[in-house]
């Protein structure tokens, strides 16, 4: 009797699990081959590399320049090595993300910028989601406590940065992602003033980095007594009236996740009028992958003076694979994402093992016009292509960790 009721069992185990995996759908020859050169490319950051002196770039000279702790990008590293390991299901490189991440415990004592976000929720905050080990958390509320200080009710906005004299109040289209913070936090710590004033943000965002065209400003400057606005302008794009590529990416983004967190309609269409700029915009590459500028012209182009920027491409990837599981026409943002995917999972910009000294991709550009970080490997570039290979995964079904 025992025997035929462990046999009943095992046949509808064996049945659950031949129906998952006929849920599931096998990994593309391309994504296999990006999953593989991530996990030998990060396995051997992790042990070149030293935590809280994080890789962020390759300088021109071929040396890699590192992010101490203070530094913005700090954060993408870390949040890489814990996106890697759910993508392979290696264990090393789950210890090596607990280890890069811990050494970034003295963020939680920064207050000086809106960079927060980056900082500490693409490392810590991946680390809790995964591991949903309680030790990360105190990190997170502190970090949390002093980006909503940075929000003022005046402007209506979260000041992005403390230096630059001939300004009062900057606001960067960047800060739209560090919201994600604050949604999360708020949820999380049982501080609804975090989420009022993330959604508070990019209303008034919305109101003035936005042209009629839906590109958008890189600075706009408030003034801090009357909330109103004093500039509007630029800070890394070619001119204060450029669409700068990045700049585009960090919107797109950002609405799709505030509709996500808010539901407020008003988001959602401006996310799809952001991605409408974005993909019909006739200067963009037939590989989709945007020089630096949208407005760099074609005689700026011939010189060199063009270089792409794959950090832009990996971004607008993952806002609109977001964003195609919200609207009906859905599927024209899922496929845009998917070509570029392939072409960042191509030769032309995924390194082979051992060499880009251990990032994912080629081909991004900083700063342009301070002459920083042009034409090469960016840590948030890596950061936002293994974002979008887990979204992609996830909507095409495909089983992780990949092995």
């Amino acid at each position: 009797m025992k025997r035929r009721f462990y046999a009943i069992i095992s046949g509808v185990v064996l049945l659950v699990n031949m129906q998952l995996h006929a849920q599931s759908k096998p990994a593309e020859d391309w994504f296999r081959h990006a999953v593989s050169v991530i996990e030998q490319q990060l396995a051997g950051a992790a042990k070149t590399f030293t935590p809280g002196l994080n890789p962020r770039s390759v300088t021109p000279n071929g040396m890699v320049r590192t992010a101490p702790y203070t530094d913005w990008t700090t954060g993408f590293f870390p949040g890489s090595l814990w996106y890697g390991y759910e993508l392979t299901g290696n264990k090393e490189l789950l210890a090596s993300a607990a280890r890069f991440t811990l050494a970034l415990d003295s963020v939680r004592y920064i207050t000086k910028t809106h960079d927060l976000g980056f900082m500490l929720y693409c490392s810590y905050g991946n680390a809790w989601r995964i591991t949903e080990d309680k030790s990360y958390l105190p990190v997170l509320e502190e970090g949390a406590q002093h980006l909503y200080n940075r929000f003022s009710t005046k402007t209506g906005v979260i000041r992005s940065w403390d230096f630059g004299d001939h300004w009062k109040f900057p606001v960067i289209i960047d800060n739209m992602m560090n919201l994600e913070y604050l949604y999360w936090a708020g949820t999380e710590f049982k501080k609804p003033v975090y989420r009022q004033a993330a959604n508070t943000h990019a209303l008034t965002t919305m109101k003035h980095h936005f042209r009629p065209d839906y590109s958008s400003y890189h600075v706009v400057d408030y003034d801090p007594v009357t909330g109103k606005v004093r500039s509007k302008e630029t800070h890394q794009g070619l001119t204060h009236e450029s669409a700068w590529a990045r700049g585009q990416a960090w919107g797109l983004y950002g609405y799709t996740m505030c509709y996500d967190n808010s539901r407020n309609p008003q988001f959602l269409q401006q996310a799809q009028h952001i991605a409408r700029f974005i993909m019909t915009h006739p200067r963009m590459p037939k590989n989709k992958i945007p020089v630096w500028d949208f407005d760099v012209h074609n005689a700026l182009a011939s010189d060199g003076r063009a270089p792409r920027d794959a950090s832009a491409a990996a971004v607008i990837a993952c806002g609109l694979m977001d964003l195609s599981t919200k609207v009906k026409e859905g599927k024209k943002y899922m496929d845009y994402a998917e070509d570029i995917l392939k072409v960042l999972s191509s030769p032309d910009f995924l390194a082979n093992p051992g060499d880009n000294h251990y990032f994912l991709l080629k081909h991004s550009v900083g700063a342009f016009l301070y002459n920083s970080e042009i034409d090469t490997p960016l840590n948030y570039a890596d950061y936002y292509y293994l974002e979008a290979l887990k979204k992609y995964a996830a909507l095409k079904k495909i089983t992780l960790p990949l092995q």
